[in-house]
This record gives structure tokens, C-alpha cells and sequence, in this order.
């Protein structure tokens, strides 16, 4: 089965948008002349998932961020495919993480958002957690982690601090988990 990677950032306060969508809150951590381990990260994945909102806040960016990769789009309303390589499912997300060792992905970012993380922490589905936390606190906002949440016990594989006060934390599910 492929290794299913959340790779998010979130506020201080647990909170990945604003309660309308908005990410502008991001824009603390830009960090010139650093891309907190991003291209690295990226390098090693081998295809994306991520829920409706989250693809629509990406289309809002402009020019369309992961050209020759693989996006699954968790969703049940019609999409624009903006790209040959977005796909639209609205398979149950055991179905399609089982679905993908067919497929030869080995790496899975599980990019966003609120709903699907929480449906993949429903289903431990989630290998690994690699979260950035801004040095802001928005009060409000949609969740990075949804309630109700099964009980899961993690590892810290490495933490990194950075000098714009972004702490990078890297998880692994603990063995027998």
C-alpha cells in the first residue's frame, strides 16, 4: 500500500483557513530564501489528493502548481478539470488508497482539506504528518483536525525551527499503532 503523507500547515491554533476559505494568514511564513523543505518533500511524491475547496482555492493561484503530476479531486459536485492530470473521484478513500498500488504510486500527499483529513484519520490512512506551524493564532477558522478523531499515537521523527518562528514537525504513526 502506498505511504499517505499529510503535508499541511496550520495556524498556532489548529486552524488551516480562515471559516470563508481564506489562506492570506499564510503569507507570515514567507521566508525568503527558503522554502521550508518543500522542494524536497515534492520531489518524493508521486501523486496528490486533496477535497473540492482545497482545489479551488489552488485554481484561485493562477497558474497550476503541479504540472505532470497526478491529482486526485475528492468530490460529489461537477469540477472544471483544468488539467489531463486532475482526477475527479468520489470513491470512499479506503477504496482509493487501496486503488492505488495498481497505479505504481508509492507516495500519497494528502494535501487538504479539513473533511478529508479527517476522513482519512477516521480510517488510518495517514502514515505520515508533516505539519507547519505559523506564528499566528486566527481564533476561528476551519480545523486542521475534525472532531470526532480516532485515537492515534505518533512518533516524532524531526522537528525544525525556523528563523520566521515556523516549527516544521514530522510524525510517523508509532509501531502498533
Amino acid at each position: 500500500m502506498p505511504r499517505t503523507v499529510l503535508y499541511i500547515a496550520s495556524s498556532l491554533d489548529g486552524y488551516i483557513a480562515r471559516a470563508d476559505g481564506n489562506i492570506d494568514w499564510l503569507s507570515v511564513a514567507d521566508g525568503e530564501g527558503t522554502d521550508y523543505g518543500y522542494a524536497d518533500f515534492y520531489a518524493g511524491v508521486d501523486a496528490i489528493a486533496m477535497g473540492s475547496r482545497t482545489y479551488e482555492q489552488v485554481l484561485s493561484f493562477g497558474e497550476w502548481p503541479y504540472p505532470g503530476r497526478a491529482v486526485f479531486v475528492f468530490t460529489r459536485r461537477p469540477l472544471e478539470r483544468i488539467t489531463p492530470d486532475v482526477s475527479l473521484t468520489k470513491q470512499h478513500p479506503s477504496e482509493f488508497v487501496h486503488g492505488l498500488d495498481k497505479a505504481g504510486i508509492r507516495t500519497l500527499w494528502l494535501a487538504g482539506g479539513g473533511d478529508l483529513v479527517s476522513s482519512f484519520m477516521q480510517h488510518k490512512l495517514i502514515d505520515e504528518y508533516i505539519i507547519s506551524i505559523i506564528p499566528a493564532v486566527l481564533g476561528d477558522g476551519i480545523p486542521l483536525f475534525k472532531r470526532p478523531l480516532p485515537h492515534h499515537h505518533l512518533a516524532l521523527v524531526k522537528s525544525t525551527n525556523y528563523p520566521d518562528g515556523l516549527i516544521q514537525l514530522h510524525y510517523r504513526n508509532a509501531p502498533g499503532r
